[in-house]
């Protein structure tokens, strides 16, 4: 049985499944395999709250859930009371070499445990608030005196700020005026400011001007401001921020040009973290494997290459979390059979039809299921077809319908509309594999 949960956060859940998403909440409800990850990604979280920095690389297959193990860790961070957020690298809306468009997508997916996406805004005022309780404890100023807890909140914004700003001095300058804005009751002015701190390009030239900022968010002082909102969020409770570049392997379909900018990018971010720049980050990257060992992918920068280095020649089962890259090996049959029955299992519990379902749903069927969507996939690219099935095509019949008995009216159909681009590509890798093997042992 699932511990509880509320209806509103199961049907979240449900409803992604039923699409073949990755929900975005509520993954340690079905982590199927994730228990020998917890302890040593843990530690790295923990020293990361202490005023640490970390990072780490996820390698594995299509299919086999770097997005899931990506957004699992997420949840685990912010049980923290860490910050996360998830970019997804594109060689059009965020090319990894630009970092600008990182920056400016990290603040787009920022969240944390009681704010959704985008929580720029709830941190920042609840940063001022913390500041001005700060200020009033330091100086004796009372918050009603209007003029002198400005000036003190300001020199505190100052002195927080002073190592971001020596790359980005006008990140501490646009927060200033900022709260000075909304104190003034110029709310248009205070949304531009904080547009510009979250690195939107077309801000108003006059609210630029209130502030006396001028241009915008390049790549030269991204990580400038990327220091400074660690420092934010570190001074209002939130002692971290988890970073996950996601689906980084496009890097390799780019231009050769930009793709060398983009490697050596990831190389300068994991040299500033070794470096302590970024005290609080932790960056997560998830690749495949071509990714990590091909020559359009990480290999093509030796330096990077020599960072990211990994023996996985051993058994996948003596594989160590602690390692900087860590290796998803997939789901086989054993662990589709276990990850369907928690998902039923959440699906059922407290349903109205919950009799009907455990019955008709019970642990045999869902083992044929995952064995016919396996046959169907190969071992690796089956869970989100197979999850999606599940649900759709299963779950959601069961309980609606009491005529309904999946073993004796269901037939498995996996058309390539159901399939993602990748998945249809493994799909047609495993059946070649296949052809080739009968032919092998042809005698004829």
């Amino acid at each position: 049985m699932t511990r509880k949960v509320s209806r509103a956060r199961r049907r979240q859940i449900i409803d992604a499944l039923g699409r073949g998403t990755v929900p975005q909440n509520g993954l340690d409800l079905f982590a199927v395999g994730m228990d020998r990850f917890e302890q040593a990604l843990d530690e790295d979280l923990t020293a990361v709250t202490g005023g640490s920095a970390g990072f780490k690389a996820i390698r594995g297959e299509y299919g086999s859930g770097k997005t899931f193990f990506a957004r699992w860790l997420a949840e685990r961070a912010k049980r923290m009371r860490m910050a996360t957020s998830e970019i997804q690298i594109s060689d059009t809306q965020t090319p990894l070499h630009k970092l600008e468009t990182v920056y400016r997508a990290l603040i787009g997916g920022l969240s944390t445990a009681s704010s959704p996406p985008s929580a720029l805004r709830e941190i920042v005022d609840t940063w001022l608030l913390t500041l001005e309780d700060d200020a009033s404890a330091a100086t004796g100023v009372a918050k009603e005196d209007r003029r002198a807890m400005v000036s003190a909140v300001d020199e505190l914004i100052e002195s927080r700020l002073a190592k971001a700003a020596q790359t980005a001095p006008a990140f501490a300058t646009a927060l200033r005026f900022y709260r000075r804005a909304r104190l003034d009751g110029d709310q248009a002015t205070a949304d531009g400011l904080l547009a510009w701190v979250g690195g939107e390009p077309n801000v108003a030239a006059s609210v630029r001007r209130y502030a006396g900022i001028k241009g915008n968010l390049d790549s030269g002082n991204a990580l400038g401001f990327l220091q400074g909102l660690l420092t934010v969020l570190r001074d209002c409770g939130h002692p971290g921020l988890l970073v996950v570049l996601d689906e980084i392997e496009t890097l390799q379909r780019m231009r050769a040009d930009t793709r060398e900018r983009s490697l050596n990018t990831l190389r300068q971010l994991i040299d500033e973290i070794d470096k302590g720049r970024f005290p609080g980050l932790y960056l997560v990257i998830t690749g495949t494997p071509a990714f990590y060992d091909g020559q359009q992918g990480v290999q093509r920068l030796t330096p990077l290459a020599q960072r990211l280095a990994t023996d996985f020649d051993t058994d996948p089962r003596f594989d160590t979390a602690r390692a900087v890259q860590i290796r998803l090996t997939g789901f086989d049959t054993d662990k589709l059979v276990q990850l369907g029955c928690a998902v039923r299992d959440l699906y059922a519990e407290g349903n109205p039809a919950e009799a009907r379902i455990r019955a008709l749903v019970d642990d045999g069927y869902v083992k044929e299921l995952a064995a016919a969507v396996a046959g169907h996939l190969g071992v690796g690219t089956a869970p989100r077809t197979f999850l999606r099935k599940l649900v759709a095509d299963v779950l959601h019949r069961v309980a609606e319908h009491k005529e309904f008995d999946p073993r004796e009216h269901y037939r498995l159909t996996v058309l390539d509309t159901d399939l993602n681009d990748d998945e249809r590509n493994a799909t047609r890798r495993v059946r070649r594999a296949r052809s080739a093997d009968e032919v092998e042992l042809d005698p004829l």
